[in-house]
């Protein structure tokens, strides 16, 4: 009996549901570390030496089965493997149309759907097709009703609601830190020191030209690591995720959040197992209904949303640009230089980006987002830095969550409007403003807020854009009504302190 082909798993790919089901566990597994994949653009530090260690911890963890190919390209570790292989689904448009040349060439023999979401391409596509409305809130409710999950036994969703989203904004608590068990903290070990020293190498080298600083490392990397981070998050932190969840403390940038997308986009979660574990802990009473009910949402909803609108649109979704937004994104901001900025919040946004190559959901929206969105920063350059600085981001995770729901770039696929706020939100929904250098209420003068006067400047230059969304209706009326507004304009056009 021949030998079934071998397993070639990217470095997003690295989970017992890739490699050790029934029809794979057979398979010798192929890890190719390709030069070229980080050299191209300025990736984050911290993602780099996050995969090269999830793919050495894999071929640890494999043995014998596994083997690592270190070669300038993808192809060419094929060629030097000298054996066709099967793929998974990979994660990204450029990626797709490498697999299917390498298919044309024989190097690929077959290519498997991929276990890391819970939907199936074709099933989303019968779902999207000839649909009225397009919304994630439908889709998320078609989810849930799709896989039994949080449902009466009468079809209905538990508790008597589906979203339980308005529950889950309460601002700051009042103290510094959420008084919340911390979030799981991996041990180091000699892999993460090999890795740490491959990567000075190739810094001084000139073959990576990295941004952000150097770990400790924050995030699972391996399958042990990732259950671990699981467990930790689902026992002593889902109860308290809810509330706080659109909330940002100055000295607390876990907060109660999962602190696990960088392990299910690696690949290392299956995500139904962490849906149906999250459901178990509201059954058993160990956490309560709308905190389980917004994680959920972000799993079974959220991801598989962005991750099929991703492939749904195609690679011209990333030429969407609404609002005709060009600017280039400033060397302060690519170059993660959090000391240059003064506004408090942008200032902790960013300088979370520089430590950790992350920031949670609410500071990319409502900060790094709003920010870019007020002062017109181009949508596709934006989505780029987003899927390189983070160490979370892959090509499928941004468009999305960046041309879409961010920048409003896509006149509202996405987005029912554009995600612009001033001052006022954020000093409702952050303790950063008490000790900035800008007072949220000002639109003009030398301590004006550069996100309430830049709300106003972005609403000034797109209002003709805007004037047919409903939803915009009353912040246009709004800026009919500043007798200010040309000194603000004039102002922001020339703002050169952040």
């Amino acid at each position: 009996m021949s030998r079934p082909a071998p397993l070639w798993l990217f470095g997003d790919q690295l989970g017992p549901h890739f490699h050790s089901t029934p029809e794979n566990r057979d398979r010798e597994v192929l890890l190719i570390r390709s030069a070229a994949a980080f050299a191209r653009r300025p990736y984050h530090r911290q993602k780099i030496h996050l995969v090269e260690a999830g793919i050495r911890r894999l071929a640890a963890d494999l043995g014998d089965r596994a083997r690592i190919i270190d070669a300038p390209t993808y192809s060419e570790g094929l060629r030097r493997f000298r054996r066709p292989v099967v793929v998974h689904e990979p994660g990204s448009h450029a990626a797709e149309a490498l697999v299917r040349r390498l298919r044309g060439r024989g190097l690929v023999v077959d290519v498997l759907p991929t276990p890391g979401f819970v939907l199936s391409k074709q099933v989303f596509s019968s779902w999207a097709a000839n649909r009225r409305r397009f919304l994630m809130e439908d889709f998320y409710r078609d989810q849930r009703r799709r896989f039994g999950v949080l449902l009466e036994p009468d079809g209905g969703p538990v508790g008597g609601k589906w979203n339980f989203d308005h529950e889950n904004r309460r601002p700051p608590p009042g103290r510094s830190t959420l008084p919340v068990p911390a979030p799981y903290l991996p041990t180091e070990d000699d892999v993460d020191e090999q890795v740490r020293a491959d990567l000075d190498r190739a810094v001084r080298d000139g073959e990576i030209h990295p941004v952000g600083v150097d770990g400790p490392r924050r995030f699972a990397v391996s399958q042990a690591e990732a259950e671990q981070a699981l467990s930790r998050f689902l026992d002593h932190r889902l109860a308290t995720f809810g509330p706080h969840q659109d909330a940002m403390l100055s000295a607390d940038w876990a907060m109660s959040h999962a602190l696990l997308s960088v392990p299910l986009n690696l690949g290392l979660l299956d995500p139904v197992d962490v849906i149906r574990q999250a459901e178990q802990r509201y059954r058993s009473g160990a956490a309560p209904l709308a905190s389980v009910e917004g994680f959920v949402r972000q799993i079974l909803g959220w991801r598989e949303w962005v991750w099929h609108l991703y492939w749904h649109r195609g690679p011209d979704y990333l030429k969407n640009n609404e609002l005709r937004a060009h600017q280039k994104l400033p060397r302060w901001w690519r170059e993660l230089d959090a000391d240059s900025v003064e506004a408090a919040c942008l200032r902790t946004a960013l300088a979370g980006v520089r430590d950790r190559g992350y920031a949670h959901h609410i500071e990319r929206l409502m900060v790094l987002g709003n920010h870019a969105l007020q002062r017109g920063y181009d949508p596709a350059e934006l989505t780029g830095w987003f899927a390189t600085a983070f160490v979370d981001g892959f090509p499928w995770v941004m468009p999305a969550n960046v041309i879409g729901m961010s920048q409003y770039a896509d006149g509202g696929v996405v987005a029912t409007k554009p995600y612009a706020a001033g001052g006022a939100y954020l000093n409702r929904m952050s303790d950063h403003c008490g000790g900035c250098a800008f007072n949220p209420r000002k639109r003009v003068g030398h301590d004006a807020c550069p996100f309430t006067a830049g709300y106003w400047a972005f609403l000034d230059r797109n209002a003709h854009r805007l004037r047919g969304n409903p939803r915009m209706r009353q912040p246009l009326e709004g800026l009919r009504r500043l007798a200010d507004l040309p000194d603000v304009v004039a102002r922001e056009s020339r703002r050169d302190r952040f």
